[in-house]
Formats: structure tokens, C-alpha cells, sequence
């Protein structure tokens, strides 16, 4: 499966990474609220130009620079560890989770009080339901990629 790799960017200035099956995958999963910032939970998501895809030629310059300049903030921090670390972290994620789809915030309410055997569980939510689990007191960690549908343990 081919996966293509976006920039995005958060309403909170927070840039990261999205792996996705196509740009109508990662705009279907965005409208249905499926993809929030990996730092602050945000779902106020949009595709920010990569730095490795900006067309360097001499006539696009200054257009490219002015939309460079507005989409990504001086401040912003920057890792390039995309091909070890965080290929290993998915790969683990997949490896040691129950992939249980849009079941994810009921099976986890399940799991922390008590009705269904304690594992580790992997799925989609929106970022109400996320909230909604946080403030229960059940941890959720958000992932910055999609998994490829079918990549289960």
C-alpha cells in the first residue's frame, strides 16, 4: 500500500505529520473530526507545503516564500525522524494493540472501569469523544499517523 505523508498543521501553530491512503483519505478523515494535533488535541487541521516538495525555481521564489511565511511560524519546532523512530513506533503500536475500530471510546470506557479485561486497544475517535474520555480520567494518546486499514497485530 502506497501511503502518502502530509504536513499539517494545528490551529495552535503545532506542525506534525499524517500518513494517509490519498488526499480524499486524509479530507474525509479530517471532516469527520478524526485527526487532532498529537500535542494539544486540536481538530482545526489543514496541509501545510513541505519543504522537501517546494519548487525551488527562480519565478515561484517569492510566492512560495510568502506562503511559507504564513503557513509555518517563526517558532515552531521542527524533527526530521519520520524514516527510523517513528516507523519503529507505529510498527510497535501495530504489533502490541487490539485494533478495535470505531469501538475505541466504548472499549476503553470498558477497560478502565472494569467490564473488559485490561489490553492495550488502538482505534478512531473523534475529539469529543477524546475529550470526553479524558475527562473521565482515562488515558488517550494520540497518534500523529493514520494506520493503513488491515494492519493489525
Amino acid at each position: 500500500m502506497i501511503v502518502k505523508v502530509f504536513d499539517l498543521l494545528c490551529a495552535n501553530d503545532h506542525r506534525f505529520e499524517g500518513w494517509f491512503a490519498s488526499g480524499a483519505d486524509f479530507e474525509q478523515q479530517r471532516n469527520l473530526g478524526y485527526i487532532a494535533c498529537p500535542m494539544c488535541g486540536d481538530s482545526q487541521v489543514v496541509k501545510v507545503p513541505a519543504a522537501s516538495y517546494v519548487n525551488t525555481r527562480a519565478s515561484d521564489r517569492s510566492v512560495k516564500s510568502e506562503r511559507a511565511d504564513e503557513a509555518v511560524p517563526a517558532h515552531t519546532q521542527y524533527a526530521n525522524f519520520r524514516s527510523s523512530i517513528l516507523a519503529k513506533v507505529v510498527e510497535y503500536v501495530v504489533k502490541n494493540t487490539e485494533d478495535v475500530g470505531r469501538e475505541f471510546p466504548e472499549e476503553a470506557r470498558k477497560i478502565h472501569y472494569g467490564e473488559s479485561p485490561e489490553r492495550k486497544i488502538r482505534g478512531t475517535a473523534s475529539t469529543q469523544e477524546v475529550s470526553e474520555l479524558r475527562e473521565e480520567g482515562i488515558e488517550v494518546v494520540a497518534l500523529p499517523v493514520t494506520i493503513p486499514a488491515g494492519k493489525s497485530h
